[in-house]
């Protein structure tokens, strides 16, 4: 989940490939999401897959709780926009709350979403900003959200985002993937390649990261868990976040050690030029992992003829994969919401993970007698299945130090994406990971208490 936005944080001087087009921010947005539903239609409470009646009317009451009145509830949408120009978090935001506000909202109250456009280094600004008028962040993601996590706590302003990197883990936050702080959170997908599907590559692992403080960490990461699955990584190198422009000598390198399995922790476009020179050398590892950065069509156009060679796999965090849509009916409620009310956006695996974060915040908003910060938060580390109506596999939030056990897979073709076969036991995921903790120090999460707050301070 983490290494989706790695790649905006690697080419901190590129500019990446987007999906679809700025979908605004600011004001204007609250204002066309809060009269979204259709004009005098009668509000009925909706469903989504497995969640009964996630949005519907109701006769709210006035509040003086941040963000909150009678009529609305502004939240705050957290998302590198202005710099990658990928508009994934906005459009799940106006989407999901189109859907929810034609139903009738929250109990009456229509969901009001603001894009906080971070442009990768302007975290903290647009933290301080929804600080002064947001009742919570929901369903967005930044590469260096650790930069406005101090300040979010000042103001405990709860956090239910998509993605996290820097911040995974911190207080009033909640994943709905599950945050597994000191746990590492692929030990079952790379068991599944170093131990069963290609077991002569465990002790020939190479690994390519792109030159950033974040990425380096997450490298060091991956190089631990690896080994404490029995794996060896062998060969290692960095790469320049400014861009490549000749990767043959680094696919002659990978060559010239026999690396038959590589990790690429960085951005797509520069994965897809990496191929190519492999495959220009007459060279294939085993497997490589994309990972789930490159997981959609653009890293498939990208890579072309060279998926015909390259054996590529990436992990989903335990989330059904887009291409078994028809067989999941969450997943396909997604995409026949995004044709009604955004059919020229793309859906994607972020926008999966935005989805299931804001079905999370809406049912325990739901739920709260009274709409605030404490009640929300509490009802959501209440849930010990969360499947967001079927988006993903079952999942503990009531701590957040509890190791994943479900993975989901996928695997390139020369077609494109498609789920592989690795022994899925529980619909489309496979629930029997083992647990590998960190022995390195990689920090800790940030606490209330190291802002001089606590959960008694939040209302």
């Amino acid at each position: 989940m983490r290494r989706l936005l790695i790649g905006a944080v690697t080419a901190a001087a590129v500019v990446l490939a987007g999906c679809s087009g700025h979908s605004g921010s600011g004001d204007d947005n609250a204002k066309d999401a809060s009269a979204s539903p259709a004009a005098g239609a009668a509000a009925k409470p909706a469903d989504f897959g497995t969640l009964k009646n996630v949005c519907g009317p109701g006769t709210a009451k006035s509040s003086e709780v941040q963000g909150v009145t009678d009529k609305s509830v502004r939240l705050g949408v957290l998302s590198d926009i202005g710099f990658t120009k990928n508009s994934e978090f906005p459009d799940a935001a106006k989407v999901f709350t189109a859907w929810c506000n034609a139903a009738g909202g929250i109990n009456g109250r229509k969901l009001a979403p603001v894009t906080r456009d971070t442009r990768l280094m302007q975290v903290r600004e647009q933290v301080l900003a929804a600080c002064k008028s947001d009742f919570a962040l929901v369903g967005g993601g930044a590469g260096l959200d650790g930069l406005g996590v101090a300040d979010r706590l000042k103001c405990l302003l709860p956090d239910f985002p998509a993605q996290s990197t820097q911040a995974v883990g911190s207080d009033l936050q909640v994943l709905a993937t599950g945050a597994g702080v000191g746990y590492f959170p692929y030990a079952g997908y790379y068991s599944w390649l170093l131990r069963e599907k290609y077991p002569d590559s465990a002790r020939k692992v190479g690994m390519i990261v792109g030159d950033s403080p974040v990425s380096k960490t997450f490298g060091a990461q991956y190089e631990e868990g690896i080994g404490g699955l029995g794996g060896k990584v062998s060969y290692s190198d960095l790469y320049p976040v400014a861009g490549v422009s000749d990767w043959t000598p680094y696919a002659q390198a990978i060559k010239n050690k026999g690396v038959k399995g590589l990790v690429f922790l960085g951005d797509l476009a520069s994965l897809a030029k990496l191929e190519q020179a492999l495959t220009n050398l007459g060279y294939a590892p085993d497997w490589i992992d994309a990972n789930s950065n490159a997981y959609g069509p653009a890293f498939v156009q990208l890579a072309g003829p060279a998926l015909a060679k390259q054996h590529n796999y990436a992990e989903l965090s335990a989330t059904a994969p887009l291409e078994s849509a028809s067989a999941n009916p969450a997943t396909q409620q997604v995409v026949d919401l995004f044709k009604k009310y955004a059919p020229d956006a793309a859906v994607t695996y972020p926008v999966l993970r935005a989805f299931s974060a804001w079905l999370l915040f809406a049912v325990s908003a739901r739920d709260c007698a009274t709409l605030t910060r404490k009640c929300v938060y509490d009802n959501a580390v209440k849930q010990t299945e969360w499947t967001g109506g079927g988006l993903q596999a079952p999942t503990d939030l009531s701590r957040n130090d509890i190791p994943p056990k479900c993975y989901s897979i996928v695997e390139t073709t020369a077609d494109g994406w498609k789920a592989a076969d690795f022994g899925a036991d529980q619909g489309p995921y496979r629930c029997d990971a083992p647990t590998y903790k960190y022995r390195g120090d990689y920090g800790k999460p940030l606490t209330l208490k190291a802002v001089g707050k606590s959960m008694s301070d939040v209302t």
